[in-house]
């Protein structure tokens, strides 16, 4: 995805949650920088998923149960 992509869904959501590993952070999209969703890379964390107005961030199995309701 290219920045202006992962700008815009920064702009569609109001909450991103950000996975690095287990660690995890949720921070109000307006408060986020394209450099909070790069990876050590530099490119950005996979998975981007959107819910609702909600964006998740990397992968962590916790979140992504949370996110689905599992």
């Amino acid at each position: 995805m290219s920045d202006a992509d992962v700008g815009a869904l920064l702009a569609s959501v109001d909450v991103v949650v950000v996975a690095r590993g287990k660690a995890r952070r949720q921070i109000a999209a307006a408060e986020a920088s394209l450099d909070d969703l790069r990876g050590p890379t530099g490119g950005f964390r996979a998975p981007i998923l959107r819910f609702g107005r909600r964006l998740l961030v990397g992968f962590n199995e916790e979140a992504l149960k949370a996110e689905l309701a599992l």
